[in-house]
This record gives C-alpha cells, structure tokens and sequence, in this order.
C-alpha cells in the first residue's frame, strides 16, 4: 500500500482518486484556494459535485490550507491543477516535498521558456526550491481519459511516462486496476507534447459543429464529418512535426496519448463548446463570455505554445508553412479571426514520406 496525495480537486484530479483508492492505497485529496467548496463538500458530505457522484469512502480531504499535512509521509504526489496553475503548485508543494517522493502530474500543456518550447513536468522541476528539485522523481499521465468515466469505473487505457523507467512498475502497481489499465513509456517528451497538443486540435475539430450551424440544415442532412476528419488528421500530423523535433518518437503520437487522447478530446467537453461557438462566428471575446468561470486548456496552450514556435520558424528549425492549423487558431483566438481553414495548406508538411501515390502534385 502506497500513502496518496493528490493536489487540486477538479475533475481530472479527484477522478484519479477512485483508481488509487480501490487499489487499497491511503488517498488524500487537497484542494487548491479555488477548490473551497468542492473541499466542504467533500468533507460535509463525501459528494463531489463537479463529479456529481460520491467519493470512494477512504479518501479523505483537505484545504489548501492543510497540504503540509496532506503531504506529510507520501509517497506519490499526484498534481492535478490547470495549466495555470504549475508555478502555483511549484510553491505551493516545494516546501513540503521530502527526498525520494515521487510527482506524477496530470496536469497537461507546454509553455515557451526564452523562445523553447518546455513541457510541464521540467517547468515544474525549474520553478521547485532548488535544494529538493533533484531529490525527487518526475512521472506524467497520458492517454484518453474523460474524468467523469474514471470515475464510474468504466474502461480506460491510459500511459505512464517517466525518464526513470525504475519508478514506473511502482507508480503502475499502486494505481492499475481491472478498469484503470497502464502501459508505460519513457518518452516522456512524445507524451507530454502529444497531451499539451490535444486540447487545440480537439477546438479545432469543434469548430465544425457550429461551422454546420451557421450553414443551415441541408436539404438531405449532411453533415460536417469531412470537414472534422481533415482537421483531425492535420491536427495530428501537426502533433508529429512538433514531436519529433523536440526528440520524442513518432511512435507516441499514434498510440494512447496522440490519437487516442485527440479523439477522446474531441468527443465533447469545454474545447469542443468553444470550438462550437467560434465555428458559428462568433469572435472568441464574445465566445468567451458564454463560459463564463471555465479554463479553455485549448486556448491557454495556444497562447503559451506560439510564441516559441515562432521563434522555432525564425530561427529555420521548422518552416513557416509546416503548422498551418495551429497558426490559424492562434490567429482566431487572439484577434477575433472568423473561421476560414484553408484546406489546400494542410498536409504539405508531413513528418513522414507518404508513398509517392499519396503525394500532392
């Protein structure tokens, strides 16, 4: 049995709870300084309601202001903050960890550090204290998981990934399950970037349902699948490029966490709402006022990602034409763009070699 601790008490985070916990774990939950009442409820009634289902009765929870406590004896630390909220956490944990604890982070994206593009588990490790950054192991979760079907125990197949591969038969024991199932990696730069990438490109094909909207009802019903399965594909073969040049393996973004995790993504949820409502034409100041109080990780990692890949293109390390779709969505959530895909640009980058019949003339 494994002491569990797990920071932020969203959906993601608390979901991962009900795995641990049945696998006879002792769980904690602490909840960020937004998490207050999800934490009263936990605590007053066992109810977590952004789950809208009970807790598993042995875990117990927290306020952010008791994670000295909560943390106290652990052996893993599960981070399941925003992307937001790492430097956050970074502080908010740093003073308590203790050598030899492991952190695995459910928490997805990327952020540009002076022109590079940096993936969440190092921004972590760079913003921790110094003196405790080194004595601690580095774990992340990818793959497609929708919080609130964890949570019911239905299946879901997920991986583990860690550059110290001696750490993952432990972190795969303490949380496997006859529903939760783990495959394990230490590609960690393939899985981190295939999960930060998802959220974009699940926006992305969102973007059709209200594109079908604005258009009107066809007179045999038609629908927009076409237009979703183009950019689905580009989104991944986009996820390939930036993987591969940043030394991940090509074999990542079509398995679990690439393919996998951008459909489960594109499936529902805040992305494709939003996806959605700029599909119809609204500019994204006026679509974001329709979510009110609800993180777009979609947005937030185009936002954080661009600047980097600019650099990347000015630099000569990708060309300026290989990421037409992410350059398209950072174009319409930042200046308001209407939605207008030029289809003919995509796939004209590849990161592998297509046979020769496939190949545009």
């Amino acid at each position: 049995m494994a002491v569990i601790t797990i920071v932020g008490a969203g959906v993601m985070g608390s979901a991962l709870t009900f795995p641990a916990a049945d696998n006879g774990n002792e769980v904690r939950l602490v909840g960020t300084h937004l998490d207050e009442e999800i934490i009263q409820s936990c605590r007053s009634q066992q109810f977590h309601p952004r789950l809208r289902r009970p807790l598993h009765p042995a875990v117990k929870a927290f306020s952010h202001t008791e994670i000295a406590q909560a943390m106290q004896g652990a052996d893993i630390i599960g981070l399941g903050v925003n992307s937001r909220g790492v430097h956050w956490a970074a502080q908010a944990i740093g003073p308590h960890l203790q050598p030899g604890q492991i952190i695995i982070m459910v928490t997805k994206g990327m952020e540009s550090v002076d022109g590079k593009l940096q993936i969440l588990p190092d921004v972590l490790h760079d913003h921790l204290p110094p003196s405790i950054r080194d004595q601690v192991k580095y774990a992340a979760i990818g793959g497609p998981s929708i919080a609130g079907e964890l949570a019911a125990r239905h299946q879901t197949s997920v991986v583990f990934v860690s550059r110290d591969a001696d750490i993952l038969p432990r972190l795969r024991a303490a949380f496997s399950t006859n529903y939760y199932h783990i495959w394990t990696s230490t590609d960690i730069i393939g899985v981190e970037v295939c999960v930060a990438l998802k959220n974009p490109y699940a926006l992305a094909v969102g973007l059709a349902a209200g594109v079908l909207e604005r258009k009107g009802a066809d007179i045999a019903g038609a629908k927009m699948h076409n237009y979703a399965a183009a950019v689905f594909a580009q989104g991944l073969a986009e996820t390939a490029i930036l993987v591969q040049k940043l030394g991940g393996g090509l074999e990542t973004v079509f398995s679990l966490p690439g393919a996998g995790d951008l459909y489960v993504t594109t499936q529902g949820g805040r992305n494709s709402r939003m996806g959605r409502l700029l599909g119809l034409g609204m500019s994204y100041s006026d679509a974001v006022e329709e979510m009110p109080g609800e993180t777009i990780e979609g947005v937030d990692a185009v936002i954080s990602i661009m600047p980097a890949v600019e650099a990347m293109i000015t630099r000569g390390e990708i060309p300026a034409d290989s990421l037409p779709l992410l350059r398209e969505l950072y174009r319409i959530v930042t200046r308001n763009a209407p939605v207008e895909f030029d289809f003919n640009s995509f796939f004209n980058k590849l990161p592998f070699n297509p046979p020769e019949s496939l190949q545009s003339s």
